[in-house]
């Protein structure tokens, strides 16, 4: 496999490399960008099968790299400050990232999961996710990016029914489609969908406050969404999810 390392920091350059040579065997070439503009120049001479790529450059940031690859050949790992921001947009499209000082074992984690999905296509789009995030477009226009065990899903977070914990995995519930399985915790999904409108409900579920139709008092309390499905509201946040419906 060949890497590419772009950042504006030699020293941090330097370290990647080191740590890249030492914990990830499978890599023979390390190549190496210090700018947008640099960085552009050796994705098309170099081809590489991974890139490392800073958020904040001299030159400009990896997004506006990013939206001059037309169809990315590589798969992408964002390098990056603790920026919540930028974050919470990786989050949303599912592109991997390392925050600084780069860790040696999530590097490693991070170089096997590309190579696992180094036949994945679907990069550009997972791209335009993350810029629309970074853009801060309206929340019924925003989409998120799920995975499965076999496809990748780019989502309408509006279209989103509910979430339901299922164990250690979350399951997407919409209302005209065959529902998702994820295989991620519902609590990082609640803080990730939490600021667009969804409440968390009960400890096993996250409801999308556009589809709740009515709140049914009987049988201890529960959510009638969208389609007449129903979700439990635990004793525990009964009072505080009536108070979010009363204000909507």
């Amino acid at each position: 496999m060949k890497v590419l390392v772009i950042d504006n920091e030699p020293n941090l350059r330097t370290a990647i490399k080191a740590l890249l040579q030492a914990f990830c065997p499978e890599i023979k070439t390390i190549e190496e960008a210090d700018g947008v503009k640099s960085g552009l120049q050796k994705i098309k001479a170099f081809q590489p099968d991974i890139v490392l790529l800073d958020v904040e450059m001299d030159d400009g940031s990896g997004f506006d790299l990013m939206k001059q690859v037309v169809n990315p050949g590589f798969q992408l790992i964002f390098v990056t400050a603790h920026n919540k921001y930028a974050i919470e947009a990786f989050q949303f499209s599912a592109i991997d990232y390392l925050l600084k000082p780069v860790d040696p074992d999530a590097l490693q984690i991070s170089i096997q999961k590309a190579a696992v999905n180094m036949r994945n296509s679907n990069l550009q789009q997972q791209v335009q996710i993350l810029l629309q995030q970074l853009a801060g477009i309206q929340n019924h226009e925003r989409k998120i990016v799920l995975k499965d065990i076999e496809n990748t899903y780019f989502i309408k977070v509006s279209d989103i029914l509910y979430c339901e914990a299922d164990g250690t995995y979350t399951k997407f519930y919409f209302v005209n489609n065959n529902p998702i399985l994820v295989s991620k915790n519902l609590k990082e999904y609640e803080a990730i969908l939490e600021p667009l409108g969804f409440l968390r409900t009960h400890h096993s579920f996250l409801a999308n406050l556009e589809k709740i139709k009515m709140y049914d008092k009987s049988d201890g309390g529960a959510l009638i969404l969208e389609g007449g499905k129903s979700i439990p509201v635990s004793q525990r946040k009964k009072e505080f999810v009536m108070q979010v419906l009363e204000r909507r």
